[in-house]
C-alpha cells in the first residue's frame, strides 16, 4: 500500500466510507447502551440524583475519553496508516527507549483478553431480551448464545466481505433506532439534559452505594475505544472521525432517553418495573417493537462481536512480525486489504467465549469481568502515545498535563475496576497474565538465541566457497543452494551456516543464495535488494517486509529471480552439460536451520524457565518451511545445538598405560 493511498484514505470521506466504518469499528462501543444503565444501577432502587449523575459520568467520559483522547488526539498517531497499539509500537520504537516493550506486550495482552468477553457480553445482553416474552427460557440463554457464537467463529474462515455489506446497514438501522428510542423519552422529560453539567457526575461519587467504584460501570460506555484506533487502517482517520458525531449523538440520545425513563419510576428497582427483564434498554421500547428491538440488538451484538475476533486476528498478525508471537498459520479468505483469518486463534477464541459463558451464565455476572482489562490497554497505550508526541516535538507545557490528566482519569478507572476483581474481574486478568507470559517468553527467548548466534564475516570464506562450487570430487547439493540468515549486515553471516555448507556433509552448489527478511516498522512495504558478493557464486537477496505484509519466500524469491534473469545478471539454467544446453532450469534447494537446547548448556533459573518454554510452545507452532511459505518437497531442515553460557575448558589428565 503506497504512501498515496494513505494520504487518500486519511484526508477523504465518502459516503460510503462513512458506512463501512459503521458496519466494522462502532459494534462493541455501539453496543454498551445495552448493559451500561443496567450495571450503575443494579439492585438498587432508582434514585433521581444517581440516574443524572450516571447519565453525566457518561457523557464526560464519552467526551473526554473517546472523543479527545481517542478521535481526535490518538487517530493522528497513524503508522503509514495502520493504528493499533503494535502499529504505536513500532512508531516509537525508534526512540530507542527499552522499556517500552512492556506497555506493548502488557497493551496486546489485555486487548486479546478483551476480544474473549465482548462477544460474550454483547451476545447474552442481546439475546436476554428474549426473557421478556419467555421467561422459562432463561435456563437456555447460555446454550443459545453459545450457539450463535459457534455460528459467528465458524464463519470466519469464509472471510467477511459477504457478511461486510450487511454489516453497514444494520449498524445505520441500530443507531438510527437508539436515537429515535431516546428521542422519545427525553421529549417527556426534557429536564434530564441538564445531566450535562459534571456537577452532577462528581456528586454521583459521594451518593451512589458503590461510591467511587461506580467509575467501574461507568467505565463500560467507553470500553471500544480502543478498538477505533485498532481499525483506522480498514477506514481512514476522516471517515471514523465524521461517522463519529452521529455515533455518539444517537449513543447520548439513548443514554439520556434510558434516564429520563427511569426517573419516572424514582423508588422502584429494575426488577419491580419487569421481573423477568429489568434492563433500561428494553424498557424504553413500546411494547409492540419489543420483539423487533430484540431481533436488532442481536444483530448489532454478533457485528460488535465481529469487529474484535478480526482485530484479534490483526493484533496477533502484527504480534508475529514483532517476535511477539509464535508463528501460527495465517489465511487470505478474500482479496480485501488487511482481511486475514487466524485458525488457531479463532478456535481459542471460540474455546475462550465458550468458557466464560458456561462459567458466567447471564450478561449482568459478565460485567464484573469486564472493562479491567481493557482500562489496562487504554493506559499502556497514553504511556506509548507520550513518546509519540514528544517523536512529534510537541511541546512538553502540551504534553505533561495532556498525559498527567488522562494517566489520572485511567488510574481513577482501573482503581475503581480493581473493585470487580473478586467478581470476575480476576477471569479476564487471569487470561491477560497468560497472554503477557507467552509474548514475553517469546520476545526474551528469541533475543537470548540471537546473542548466543555467532556471526562470522563471509570475505573469510569467498575463497574456498568458489572452490568448492568446482570441485567435482563432491556430488552436487543442488544447481542453487537457498540458506536463510537472520545476519543483519551484508558482509555478514551466521557460522552454523558456514559449518552446514562446508562440514555438515560437504554441499556442492553451483551458486549459493543468502536470504534476509527485515520487518519494517511500517505496515505495507514490499522490497527487496540484491548483492552480489562473487560473480556466479554467491548473491544476497534482503526483503524489506512491512510488519503487516506476509511472508511467502518461494513467491518473491520466484519474482527476484525472474527479474534478475531478465536483466543478464544471472543464469539459472542447470549447469549440468546436457540440461544447459536445452535451457533446463537448475533445481533450488533451501537449507533451513532448527535450534535446539544443547546439553553442555549452563543457564540461571530465568534462562531455564524462558527457553524450556520457549521450545515447548514451539511445538506448537508453525514449522519455519511453512512460516515462510516454502515448498516442502525442496526443503532441508537441519538440527544445530544452541549452548547457551558453554563450559569452560575442562582440564583433563591423560593416564598412560604402565608396563
Amino acid at each position: 500500500m503506497s504512501s498515496t493511498h494513505h494520504h487518500d484514505l486519511h484526508s477523504k470521506f465518502t459516503i460510503a466510507g462513512i458506512l463501512v466504518t459503521l458496519g466494522i469499528i462502532y459494534g462493541d462501543i455501539g453496543t454498551s447502551p445495552l448493559y451500561v444503565m443496567k450495571a450503575i444501577l443494579e439492585t438498587h432502587a432508582i434514585s433521581r440524583d444517581v440516574v443524572l449523575g450516571g447519565i453525566s459520568a457518561i457523557f464526560w467520559t464519552l467526551t473526554l475519553q473517546t472523543t479527545l483522547k481517542y478521535v481526535l488526539i490518538t487517530l493522528s498517531a497513524d503508522n503509514n496508516g495502520e493504528g493499533g497499539i503494535f502499529a504505536l509500537y513500532a512508531l516509537v520504537k525508534r526512540t530507542k527507549v527499552r522499556w517500552l516493550i512492556v506497555p506493548a506486550i502488557i497493551g496486546g495482552s489485555a486487548l486479546l483478553a478483551d476480544g474473549i468477553i465482548t462477544p460474550p457480553i454483547s451476545v447474552a445482553s442481546a439475546v436476554e431480551g428474549i426473557t421478556i416474552y419467555f421467561p422459562d427460557i432463561k435456563e437456555n440463554v447460555p446454550y443459545i448464545v453459545i450457539a450463535i457464537l459457534c455460528l459467528l467463529f465458524i464463519i470466519q474462515q469464509f472471510g467477511t466481505s459477504l457478511v461486510g455489506k450487511f454489516f453497514a446497514p444494520m449498524m445505520m438501522l441500530w443507531f438510527g433506532m437508539l436515537a429515535i428510542l431516546g428521542i422519545s423519552q427525553i421529549s417527556h422529560n426534557p429536564s434530564v439534559l441538564k445531566a450535562i453539567n459534571p456537577y452532577y457526575a462528581y456528586e454521583l461519587l459521594k451518593i451512589h452505594p458503590a461510591g467511587f467504584y461506580v467509575l467501574g460501570f461507568v467505565f463500560l460506555c467507553t470500553t471500544g475505544a480502543e478498538a477505533l484506533y485498532s481499525d483506522m487502517g480498514h477506514c481512514g482517520r476522516k471517515n471514523i472521525r465524521i461517522s463519529w458525531i452521529f455515533v455518539k449523538v444517537a449513543l447520548l440520545l439513548n443514554y439520556f432517553g434510558q434516564g429520563a425513563y427511569l426517573i419516572k419510576h424514582e423508588g422502584q428497582t429494575l426488577q419491580q418495573i419487569n421481573p423477568h427483564n429489568g434492563n433500561p434498554f428494553y424498557l424504553i421500547m413500546p411494547d409492540w417493537f419489543q420483539p423487533f428491538g430484540i431481533v436488532i440488538a442481536t444483530m448489532a451484538a454478533v457485528i460488535a462481536s465481529q469487529a474484535l475476533i478480526s482485530g484479534s486476528f490483526t493484533l496477533i498478525n502484527e504480534a508475529m512480525r514483532l517476535n511477539f508471537w509464535p508463528k501460527v498459520k495465517i489465511s487470505y479468505p478474500t482479496n480485501q486489504k488487511g482481511q486475514i483469518y487466524i485458525p488457531s486463534i479463532n478456535w481459542l477464541l471460540l474455546a475462550g467465549c465458550i468458557g466464560i459463558v458456561l462459567y458466567f451464565k447471564e450478561s449482568s455476572k459478565m460485567e464484573a469481568a469486564y472493562g479491567l482489562a481493557i482500562v489496562l490497554c487504554m493506559i499502556m497505550t497514553t504511556l506509548l502515545l507520550m513518546y509519540y508526541l514528544v517523536l512529534k516535538r510537541t511541546a512538553a507545557f502540551i504534553i505533561i498535563p495532556l498525559i498527567l490528566v488522562y494517566l489520572a482519569i485511567e488510574f481513577s478507572f482501573l482503581v475503581a475496576c480493581l473493585d470487580k476483581f473478586p467478581h470476575g474481574g480476576y477471569v479476564t486478568i487471569i487470561i491477560a497474565a497468560i497472554l503477557i507470559s507467552i509474548m514475553t517468553i517469546w520476545y526474551s527467548a528469541k533475543k537470548i538465541s540471537k546473542n548466543y548466534t555467532k556471526v562470522v564475516k563471509i570475505d573469510h570464506y569467498k575463497k574456498v566457497l568458489a572452490e568448492l562450487s568446482v570441485d567435482l570430487s563432491i556430488p552436487k547439493y543442488a544447481t542453487h543452494l537457498v540458506y536463510m540468515t537472520n545476519a543483519g549486515r551484508v558482509d555478514e553471516i551466521e557460522e552454523k551456516v558456514m559449518y552446514s555448507i562446508l562440514q555438515k556433509r560437504p554441499k556442492r552448489a553451483d551458486i549459493y543464495w543468502f536470504i534476509h527478511v527485515n520487518v519494517l516498522n511500517e505496515p505495507y512495504k514490499k522490497e527487496y535488494k540484491v548483492t552480489e558478493i562473487l560473480k556466479d557464486d554467491l548473491y544476497r537477496i534482503d526483503f524489506n517486509l512491512g510488519f503487516r505484509e506476509p511472508t511467502k519466500i518461494n513467491l518473491m524469491f520466484k519474482e527476484v529471480i525472474k527479474d534478475m534473469v531478465e536483466k543478464g545478471e544471472v543464469d539459472v539454467t542447470s549447469r549440468y552439460e546436457s540440461l544447459h544446453k536445452n535451457k533446463i532450469l537448475g533445481d533450488f534447494k533451501f537449507v533451513l536451520s532448527e535450534k535446539y537446547l544443547s546439553n553442555d548448556s549452563f543457564l540461571n533459573f530465568y534462562e531455564k524457565i524462558v527457553m524450556n518454554t520457549y521450545f515447548f510452545l514451539k511445538r506448537f507452532s508453525l514449522s519455519e518451511e511453512k512460516a515462510f511459505g516454502l515448498d516442502i518437497s525442496s526443503v532441508k531442515v537441519e538440527k544445530f545445538p544452541m549452548v547457551l553460557h558453554a563450559p569452560e575448558k575442562i582440564e583433563m589428565e591423560r593416564v598412560y598405560k604402565h608396563d
